[in-house]
């Protein structure tokens, strides 16, 4: 088999801000709703291996359908504000779309699913259309609905689905707003209310069936703060003659009546216990899997819950007595984060995990070595908004990215003593924001420019302890990042003031303790708001949620003000001395570039000549040109004119697109240079992609321009909007250039640009290769960045490198990174040999 063109290194991405998202797997796959995709995610390889892309809104709850036997699944259930319900069934190793549920008419917000006696899956799912359905969905790719119940004006937050003891007879629990959890029994081909379990005082919002010795227990849980136990067992004939015997205190029992074909069952409900732990409303409860135990598979007596109090409990009865208690507990202690909104247990038990109210997934470890010990793992993360704008470092050994959910996040390739393979991760936050984050520019190694829907650009500054993390993470010599200067002179972190939106410094001197005393008393208005602290991190791994929030904060050093309108572009120059901004604009006088000189912060040069926001900009690599594409559909050229050795450069409009010229006729979403300064690329919401130059002569060296720059390419049309495009600076064994094109349906296009073909029948032009289904984003590509020299990141440090036969393979790798609106983003390894054989 041919090398793949494109390989996917690495997603970053988040859970859904929703309680039913999660799912841990049998196989030991979680499998979690990212924006409208469903992400699987190997936590001992640290990396997403799959994503499921079909539904077209929000994933709001997942849930894997586990087999009797414990072996690995291969079905899935998804529901999503599309008001559909997806069954994906596992072929040859990938997961496609089985089922698809279709009848609710509101966002779906719970699923369950097991098999039924004829392998067929019985489904149930609760919506916001007030109603809960089961479903059957059988081999034949179809589904039917079997059962409609409706709550009235009520809603039901959670369904469990689990078999009765000693039959074949599906029973249904449903935890809602009216607090309570009602029961349902499929018997005979109708639904019947069995009972209705009174006693929480607030909605339930989970519930949960777990299977153990001939007998149910149904957990539920509740925004009363409490936990309930119910156990369920079946009653024979002689049971109920014993109740005259008023001498054994029992729990009172509700009974109900199953009318199957081969006579009547009775089955008892009672109240096994109250767990009573947590301080806010509990959103999830998830029973310890069943493990295999010499060639039986037993259910351990163990519950999870998650609530919005930060933290997580694992319950369990205590030996003697049987009474239930507090075995460990997990969590957030301070810190800014909000609760949790669910938990999952791995397979084995020794792993327990709870998703976020910002998304973040937090993983926790058992200590091999000390019993009830538990401590933080690494696991992946990233944006839980539409992801805006990215860029490589100069070296191209990190990913800052920002976006709509207000923050900048830097991942980096990491690599374990033991792992062949290094894995991405977030190693700092350095911008966590009041507003949405629409771009950023990356000026030298440690700093950055962004631009919000404000009309302030902030310039951060990575301080030391950042430096000497990404050191020991990426494996690189603390001396070569930092000299003795910076050592001396840069603060160790930052920190936010609790009412502002400025990350302020932290220097050595700042880091000591306050005492107990103080803190007792308010010495100032502002300490009512607590600010959070910074303390400085030793890191030998990628951070937890609550340090990337609190401790990988940047300082801010600069504001630079000038825009009237919010920040929607910035681009920086090769020699990292300029800094070009522009903002929304609706007329001429707001749509000027402004130019920022890098090493003062002063205010340069304003550039006017469009009349609507400037949508993108990009510097040539040899950093004499500046190109801006607007939403007027035209482009402007300016050129530096002054001297290498003059003080500050002079930008003039040297060539530009007017009426007539402009080819494009939609906005021009998006452009980049040629690595030779050579040529430019546009590319529009009217799908056409179309090179321009020549912006240098051949013969004459740098200095004359040439008189017209105009098309050099045939049109090319990529069948969608092209939202993004980028040249690859890395040339093909051919001298052809090679191009990324991304489009608003999410799909990523690779194309050879061939510049000594001849345009007119379009032959300078060949597609090779894109990303398939899975590969794809489910929504709009929003920027492209290639890492700026070949290689893939973390991959050079082997030790072997040394080998001429290493260097050369690494050489013919270059990797492409791509953020979308569907909140991940993606860094592709692609085979410069596999794509040159590979022509369309």
């Amino acid at each position: 088999m041919a090398a793949p063109v494109m390989e996917t290194c690495h997603t970053a991405c988040c859970a859904n801000r929703t309680p039913n998202v999660v799912s841990w797997s049998r196989g030991g796959t979680i499998a979690f709703g990212t924006c409208n995709s469903v992400a699987l995610y190997d936590p001992q390889e640290r990396r997403v291996v799959a994503v499921l892309n079909g539904h077209s809104g929000r994933v709001n709850a997942v849930q894997w359908v586990h087999k009797e036997d414990s072996a690995p699944e291969c079905h899935l259930v998804s529901g999503g504000s599309d008001n559909r319900l997806i069954l994906w069934e596992a072929q040859d190793e990938k997961f496609i779309r089985s089922v698809e549920c279709k009848g609710h008419t509101g966002p779906v917000c719970a699923v369950d699913a097991i098999y039924t006696e004829d392998s067929k899956i019985l489904v149930a799912s609760s919506a916001a259309d007030s109603t809960v359905k089961l479903w059957l969905c059988s081999d034949t790719k179809e589904a039917d609905c079997l059962h409609d119940l409706s709550f009235g004006s009520g809603f039901m937050m959670d369904v469990s689905l689990v078999l009765l003891p000693g039959s074949r007879v599906p029973i249904l629990a449903c935890g809602g707003d009216d607090s309570r959890v009602h029961l349902y029994v499929q018997a005979n081909g109708q639904l019947q209310r069995a009972m209705t379990l009174q006693g929480h005082e607030d909605w339930v919002r989970g519930v949960a069936w777990v299977s153990t010795g001939g007998e149910l227990l149904l957990a539920s849980c509740s925004q009363d703060t409490l936990i309930r136990v119910w156990r369920l067992c079946a009653k024979s004939g002689t049971d109920t003659l014993t109740e005259d015997d008023h001498t054994i205190i029992k729990m009172k029992e509700d009974v109900f009546e199953v009318k199957e074909r081969d006579g009547p069952s009775v089955f008892a409900v009672s109240l096994e216990t109250v767990l009573a732990g947590h301080e806010n409303w509990v959103y999830g409860v998830h029973w310890q899997p069943p493990f295999y135990n010499g060639g039986e598979l037993q259910q351990p007596l163990s519950l999870l819950s998650a609530s919005m109090d930060k933290t997580m409990i694992l319950w369990a009865p205590e030996e003697g007595s049987g009474v239930w208690v507090e075995q460990v507990r997990v969590g957030e202690v301070g810190g800014n984060t909000l609760g949790f909104y669910g938990c999952q247990m791995s397979p084995d038990g020794s792993m327990i995990l709870a998703h976020a109210f910002h998304g973040s997934l937090h993983l926790w470890c058992k200590n091999q070595g000390r019993e009830g010990e538990w401590k933080p793992g690494v696991v992946i993360s990233g944006h839980f908004d539409a992801v805006q704008d990215l860029s490589w470092d100069p070296e191209g050994e990190f990913i800052l990215s920002v976006g709509s959910d207000q923050t900048t996040r830097l991942f980096t390739p990491w690599r374990t003593q033991d792992s062949k393979q290094a894995t991405w991760h977030e190693i700092s936050r350095p911008q966590i924001h009041g507003y949405d984050i629409q771009c950023l520019a990356i000026v030298g190694r440690f700093q950055f420019v962004s631009g919000a829907d404000e009309k302030v650009i902030r310039v951060f500054q990575a301080p030391r302890n950042f430096v000497e993390n990404f050191a020991n993470i990426s494996g690189t010599s603390k001396e070569k990042l930092l000299t003795p200067n910076d050592s001396a002179s840069l603060p160790e972190g930052a920190s936010t003031p609790a009412l502002g939106l400025s990350n302020k410094a932290v220097f050595q001197g700042d880091l000591v303790q306050k005492n107990g005393e103080e803190e007792k008393h308010f010495n100032s208005i502002s300490d009512q708001y607590q600010e959070s602290y910074f303390h400085p991190l030793n890191l030998t791994e990628p951070p937890p949620e609550d340090h990337l929030l609190q401790n990988t904060l940047w300082p801010e050093v600069q504001k630079l003000y000038g825009h009237g309108f919010e920040m929607f572009c910035l681009a920086s120059d090769s020699t990292r001395t300029l800094v070009a901004s522009a903002c929304k604009a609706s007329k001429a006088e707001h749509a000027a570039v402004l130019l920022w000189s890098a090493t003062t912060w002063r205010q340069l040069q304003t550039l006017p000549c469009h009349t609507l926001t400037i949508t993108q900009m990009a510097f040539s690599p040899d950093a004499q040109l500046l190109l801006a594409v607007s939403r007027d559909r035209t482009w402007s050229l300016w050129r530096n004119l002054l001297t290498p050795d003059s003080a500050e450069p002079l930008f003039s409009l040297y060539a530009h697109t007017g009426k007539g010229t402009a080819i494009h006729s939609r906005i021009i979403w998006s452009c980049d240079w040629s690595p030779d300064s050579k040529y430019f690329v546009t590319s529009s919401r009217d799908k056409k992609v179309i090179v321009w130059g020549p912006c240098r002569l051949e013969c004459s060296g740098d200095a004359e321009l040439p008189a017209e720059i105009k098309p050099c390419s045939s049109i090319l049309d990529v069948g969608d909007s092209a939202t993004a495009v980028a040249f690859c600076p890395v040339l093909c064994s051919d001298n052809s250039y090679l191009l990324a094109v991304g489009l608003e349906c999410g799909r990523i296009l690779l194309y050879r640009w061939s510049s000594d073909q001849e345009p007119a029948g379009g032959h300078d032009w060949s597609c090779c290769g894109e990303t398939d289904t899975s590969q794809s984003h489910a929504l709009a590509v929003k920027r492209l960045r290639w890492r700026p020299r070949a290689g893939r990141a973390g991959r050079e440090k082997d030790g072997e490198t040394d080998r001429e036969s290493e260097i050369e393979k690494e050489s013919s790798w270059v990797q492409l990174a791509s953020a979308s609106v569907d909140h991940s983003v993606k860094i592709f390894n692609i085979n410069k040999q596999a794509l040159e054989h590979h022509q369309h």
